[in-house]
């Protein structure tokens, strides 16, 4: 049976990987800061993304998401490990993105993207935060328009 550290631990963990998902489909980037250790590690490059620190992070999504008219970040599945002040966790995550079209009425094609999230999790003063995130690349495909 889960303790109510345990329990309280992991809907912690799930509420942060949710603001996670949140902060990147508003474009909040700054909100970043409140969901990675200072000195995270992120590498998005299973799926073609950037590879280095929190900053380098948060200049490639501002730079590579305006390129898309919608996404969403679903998130589902979370095995997640508790030891002490750490943690580690694997997620899925079903990501559609549609590429903006020819103009703002039109959407251009969907491009699907399922993966995993591969996270390692540090409290910090009493806060959960994730300090390493990889990305482990299930599939892509992107469907054209209708």
């Amino acid at each position: 049976m889960l303790t109510l550290q345990e329990i309280s631990d992991r809907m912690e963990i799930q509420d942060l990987m949710v603001r996670y998902s949140h902060a990147v489909d508003t474009g909040d980037w700054d909100a970043l800061d409140a969901v990675f250790t200072a000195d995270a590690h992120i590498d998005y490059s299973a799926m073609g993304g950037s590879k280095g620190g929190l900053k380098e992070t948060k200049e490639f999504l501002a730079s590579v998401m305006p390129g898309f008219g919608a996404y969403q970040h679903l998130i589902s599945n979370s095995s997640i490990t508790v030891d002490g002040d750490t943690a580690t966790g694997r997620t899925m995550c079903h990501n559609p993105m549609v590429f903006k079209g020819e103009d703002d009425e039109t959407p251009g094609p969907v491009m699907f993207c399922g993966l995993w999230y591969l996270d390692t999790f540090t409290r910090v003063d009493g806060e959960w935060r994730i300090s390493s995130r990889s990305e482990e690349k299930s599939y892509m495909y992107v469907a054209p328009t209708a």
